[in-house]
């Protein structure tokens, strides 16, 4: 793939950004932790963020009506970098344990800021590379954001040992800071449509796309299902699964969640090794791995074998990140680009917003029938969007 300076610089810039927003996040957690004593606090950082990125997937069709796609995503990260240098000061000022909750509401600033970002990443990558490289764009994108995730984890938690929190946020404005510049470099891209729309239109935009192209019906109909198996994965409910199914020591939770990690990272360069043989058959990608990964997670719902469940682990992440990747790049070619942004917020609405309530049905389910339940419950969820693609083959292909 021949390098383009406008992917690369957007690569460059959220990368950057994604990587602060993990050492932030595991900032933040540690100190609510230290300060509170309470899981149920710092459990509550993801719900913050979750929350305030599905208000922001509702508003960002009316911000991107009025800006440029370019100007909206660096201005997004200017702020990310004003409100995390607010945060550093309260925690270095201003924290007491009668004052911590003000946290959340810069943390959901910092969140909504994200929301607006993610899916103009998306949306800016088929206007960047030429539609016969989407395929290994996507790759590289998902490739860099399964290394930051492996790592940022692991090495953000090893951060706090040598240095203080205070400092690590600092690190985190300094990666924020970097991002901006290097999302300045990209260009701007004739994304704005010349005729005004109303207000009820700007909101409802992606919603019509995706109403009007069969494709995207039956991508958004795979897509609830999906986030509902999921959420089995939530650190929480792997965390039970280890400690009442497996039981084995809490290491083992760390190598389970990195195992997924990086089988998704190997399906990324699976498919940047050969971007051709998954171009020609997306099809037969997407429904093997659906499917393939519905049986991994039912077997690991039922294994009381830790290495077992380890390669396991490894196999559903792999196949997962096999199915992702085209069918992303199925969702780039099925509108035109001006529609694209639009459909990845509507799109990224309904994921966050049935991710947030399952999470906690989820919760409760493991609770009462057991965690392996869960398990053997989502692997049934994929069954049934395997049988989605298998119907609706014509449209795949």
């Amino acid at each position: 793939m021949k390098i383009n300076k406008n992917f690369l610089f957007l690569m460059l810039g959220q990368s950057l950004a994604n990587l602060g927003d993990v050492f932030y996040v595991v900032c933040i957690i540690s100190v609510l932790f230290k300060l509170t004593g309470s899981a149920t606090v710092a459990a509550f950082v993801p719900f913050t963020i979750t929350s305030a990125m599905f208000i922001s997937s509702i508003i960002t069709p009316l911000v991107i009506s009025k800006w440029r796609l370019k100007s909206v995503l660096l201005g997004s990260q200017i702020g990310k970098t004003v409100l995390l240098v607010g945060l550093g000061a309260f925690l270095l000022l201003f924290l007491q344990d009668k004052n911590y909750y003000f946290i959340f509401f810069i943390i959901a600033g910092i969140a909504f800021l994200d929301g607006c970002a993610n899916p103009i990443l998306h949306t800016l990558i088929p206007y960047y590379v030429e539609d016969n490289q989407l395929i290994k764009a996507n790759s590289i994108a998902e490739s860099i954001t399964q290394m930051i995730q492996i790592g940022a984890w692991l090495f953000g938690g090893l951060l706090l040992i040598v240095i203080s929190s205070i400092q690590l946020i600092g690190v985190v404005a300094l990666l924020f800071m970097l991002s901006c510049v290097f999302l300045t470099f990209i260009q701007h891209v004739d994304y704005v449509e010349k005729e005004k729309q109303k207000l009820w239109e700007q909101l409802t935009g992606g919603w019509k796309s995706i109403g009007a192209t069969p494709i995207l019906k039956k991508i958004i109909q795979m897509d609830i299902l999906e986030t509902i198996a999921g959420t089995v994965w939530i650190a929480a409910i792997v965390y039970v699964f280890v400690e009442q199914a497996l039981q084995v020591g809490e290491q083992w939770w760390g190598l389970i969640n990195g195992s997924f990690f990086i089988g998704l990272l190997i399906g990324s360069l699976y498919c940047i090794k050969f971007p051709r043989h998954v171009e020609q058959y997306k099809y037969l990608f997407i429904f093997v791995g659906v499917l393939i990964s519905s049986i991994l997670t039912i077997l690991f719902g039922t294994t009381s074998y830790p290495v077992i469940a380890l390669i396991l682990s490894f196999g559903i992440g792999l196949f997962s990140q096999l199915k992702n990747i085209p069918q992303r790049t199925v969702i780039q070619r099925s509108v035109p680009p001006e529609k694209l942004v639009t459909v990845y917020t509507s799109m990224g609405t309904v994921a966050t917003g049935v991710f947030g309530i399952s999470s906690l049905v989820i919760g409760i389910l493991a609770d009462f029938l057991g965690v392996r339940a869960v398990f053997i419950f989502s692997g049934l969820l994929l069954v049934v969007v395997s049988i989605i693609v298998y119907r609706n083959k014509k449209l795949f292909v």
